[in-house]
């Protein structure tokens, strides 16, 4: 036994996505734990940036092919899934994935589904539903992770936050989301891939506070030294940018996740994150003063 829990038999895992904004940040944290890492990833293009992530190997495939998914679990121990954002066949990617594991033999699965996944109003939410119940209904270790809205997300607007002084998201100024730093959710998957502590855990995972923008302008503004603005913006508006990435049916769902913000926030406990971590969740202060210092959230250890 370890003093934070007994740690698991095998350590060669799987993670997909490996390239990704977020399960990219499982690698490192896998890496710390001493995990054999092997990068299941789609574009050939992508392997040198996943072995610079700390893949010892490499699986080009595709979660809709089956084949390409029994080899890449060859003699893998655990695997990281998060499926790609609001595509229109996830459910059955990530069933896909679990069904694969099982043949293969896998001990351990860590799913990074949503916050609030029985919220069916919200389609990209109650996708993640089948895939947990594959996870219930197999012989897999399994620990479900339900992260609220990611930190990370903020990221993309910071350079207007600069430039303009202004933080707009596309729901009212007063309303309290929940959110996380997915550095936090990475550690935790990583825990519990090479420990047993979190087997056939569930855990809804988030930082102290539900917090509108106005009080997020004035965290932006205590850390750049200036004032900033807590701003509105219409939802197609906010939205251009990522049209060349997104379908208008994905986007569509996106739609519907701001809507149920304006209408009712985002609720969230941080109490089984700071039991998983064994410490304080990030703060949503300190991810700001992050990006008001130049420093990369993506890559920066916790103290």
């Amino acid at each position: 036994m370890t003093a934070r829990g007994k740690k698991a038999t095998g350590n060669r895992i799987l993670v997909v996505g490996a390239t990704g904004r977020f399960a990219g940040l499982v690698m490192p944290e896998l890496v710390r734990r001493g995990a054999v890492l092997r990068a299941l990833i789609r574009d050939q293009s992508n392997i040198g940036l996943a072995q610079s992530l700390g893949a010892r190997q490499v699986a080009v495939g595709d979660l809709r092919d089956r084949d390409s998914l029994d080899i890449a679990l060859q003699g893998v121990d655990g695997v990281f899934h998060l499926g790609p954002a609001f595509a229109p066949d996830e459910t059955a990617m990530g069933i896909a994935m679990v069904d694969a594991s099982v043949r293969a033999g896998v001990r351990k699965f860590v799913f990074s589904s949503v916050i609030q996944p029985t919220n069916t109003r919200l389609k990209n939410h109650a996708a993640k539903i089948p895939v947990e119940d594959a996870l219930y209904s197999s012989n897999l270790e399994y620990t479900i992770l339900h992260p609220a809205n990611f930190m990370q997300n903020i990221r993309s607007a910071w350079p207007t936050v600069v430039e303009q002084g202004v933080f707009s998201e596309p729901f009212p100024k007063t309303a309290r989301v929940a959110r996380v730093d997915y550095r936090d959710v990475a550690e935790v998957a990583a825990i519990a891939l090479t420990e047993d502590r979190l087997a056939y855990a569930s855990l809804e995972l988030c930082a102290d506070g539900r917090h509108n923008r106005e009080e997020i302008a004035e965290m932006m503004a205590k850390a750049l030294g200036r004032p900033i603005a807590a701003g509105e913006i219409g939802f197609h508006e906010w939205a251009a940018p990522a049209r060349a990435k997104y379908t208008e049916h994905q986007l569509g769902l996106l739609a519907k996740v701001y809507e149920h913000y304006a209408a009712v926030g985002l609720g969230g406990n941080s109490l089984s994150l700071r039991a998983a971590l064994g410490r304080e969740p990030r703060s949503l202060q300190s991810f700001i003063e992050e990006l008001a210092a130049g420093a990369n959230p993506r890559l920066q250890p916790h103290a």
